[in-house]
């Protein structure tokens, strides 16, 4: 499985969190686009929508085991995605900024 560390991550990649409703709300990356993983399939559209058409998808949940499924299923598909490791706890550890729903300083659910 391809992965990429949290360092390694510059301001402006495209972020895809694949965690469910409330662990997005209490806390997520900013400018991440969410779509859990119970209604990924469902809603894999708005990922082709959004997703820079030549880049990669990386993709984060809370500690990379989702995400790593998630990953795997895009790679099936012929898209460049890989796995954040450590997911959002590292993102938090690592110090990079964590924001709720109202844009206010979040916390990792």
């Amino acid at each position: 499985m391809p992965t990429v560390e949290v360092g390694d991550l510059a301001d402006g990649d495209f972020l895809l969190d694949v965690r469910e409703d409330d662990e997005w709300q209490a806390g997520h990356a900013e400018g991440a686009l969410h779509i859990p993983i119970s209604d990924f399939v469902a809603r894999y559209g708005e990922l082709t929508e959004a997703a820079p058409q030549d880049g990669r998808v990386n993709v984060i949940c809370r500690s990379g085991g989702r995400s790593a499924q998630v990953a795997m299923y895009l790679n099936q598909q012929g898209v460049d995605a890989v796995n954040v490791a450590g997911g959002m706890q590292d993102w938090a550890a690592k110090g990079r900024p964590v924001v709720n729903t109202e844009g206010q300083p979040g916390f990792v659910l």
